[in-house]
């Protein structure tokens, strides 16, 4: 799996703010709700979801 510029972008974006990551990755999908409530509850399991999601699809 090949990452591409969009997906550097991502990475970064999910480092700074782990829900925008992910929504630029799959939208408002059940994965987006999921990472604001992990991020809630600490900012690391956001970003490991975050980059989980990013990676993944």
């Amino acid at each position: 799996m090949a990452l591409t510029f969009s997906d550097i972008f991502k990475f970064v974006a999910a480092v700074i703010l782990p829900p925008l990551g992910v929504f630029l990755e799959r939208g408002c999908a059940q994965s987006f709700w999921i990472n604001i409530l992990l991020t809630c509850l600490g900012w690391i399991p956001g970003v490991i979801h975050a980059f989980y999601v990013i990676l993944k699809y």
